[in-house]
């Protein structure tokens, strides 16, 4: 049986900020953004809540009828920014003011992101963990990335572990060859795709949930 995914909107935004905060809770790079547990558990769910709204307003929602998995989606368009992006200031301001790590994060990250072309950019994957390993995140994955493909599109996200940019070289994706180095802390993997006429993508093993800012 098929995996049935429907579009998220407004009224699903209590479900998606639960599943974020829970699929990326021990997360290396949430892990570093709030070292300490009992605090994380307090902030975790406002800080990927910004996330969260920042597609719901521009981007796309995809999630499984359950509410057991989803992916947000932004297209960027080719060309720097026009303005500054607040969001990376916003995350901090709104999730945790006196943590300059929930800033960091997008700033470095945002540093990296390309922009001499239009692409997806797959900001936030997650499963929930009872369910990794099902097929969840390649299911909703794959149809952005074969219209990708279909239409001539590069697809762009940061892998949070090493791990995980193994999972998403089967689907298409490369390592752009620097990594996102987090102070005393973790690596991310900034991953490229480039469209390939006539292919789909690969079932792959699940990648559990990326962390990436959508400052970049």
């Amino acid at each position: 049986m098929g995996v049935r995914i429907r579009q998220a909107g407004e009224s699903d935004r209590g479900t998606v900020v639960r599943l974020l905060d829970e699929a990326f809770m021990h997360d290396p790079v949430s892990s570093w953004v709030f070292p300490d547990e009992n605090h994380r558990r307090k902030v975790h769910g406002i800080f990927m809540g910004v996330f969260l709204d920042l597609v719901l307003a521009g981007g796309r929602v995809d999630m499984t009828e359950d509410g057991a998995a989803a992916a947000l989606w932004l297209q960027v368009p080719a060309g720097p920014p026009e303005e500054e992006d607040d969001t990376p200031a916003r995350m901090r301001e709104i999730a945790d003011p006196d943590n300059e790590r929930a800033e960091l994060v997008g700033r470095l990250t945002g540093a990296v992101h390309p922009h001499d072309r239009a692409h997806e950019y797959l900001v936030l994957i997650a499963v929930t963990p009872e369910r990794q390993g099902e097929g969840l995140g390649t299911a909703l994955i794959a149809p952005v990335l074969e219209r990708c493909d279909r239409d001539g599109v590069p697809a762009y996200l940061e892998a949070s572990s090493a791990r995980s940019s193994r999972l998403y070289e089967q689907l298409g994706f490369a390592f752009t060859s620097r990594t996102v180095d987090l102070p005393d802390g973790p690596h991310m993997w900034p991953m490229w795709r480039e469209p390939v006429a006539g292919r789909t993508a690969r079932p792959a093993a699940e990648p559990n949930a990326q962390p990436v800012t959508s400052q970049g």
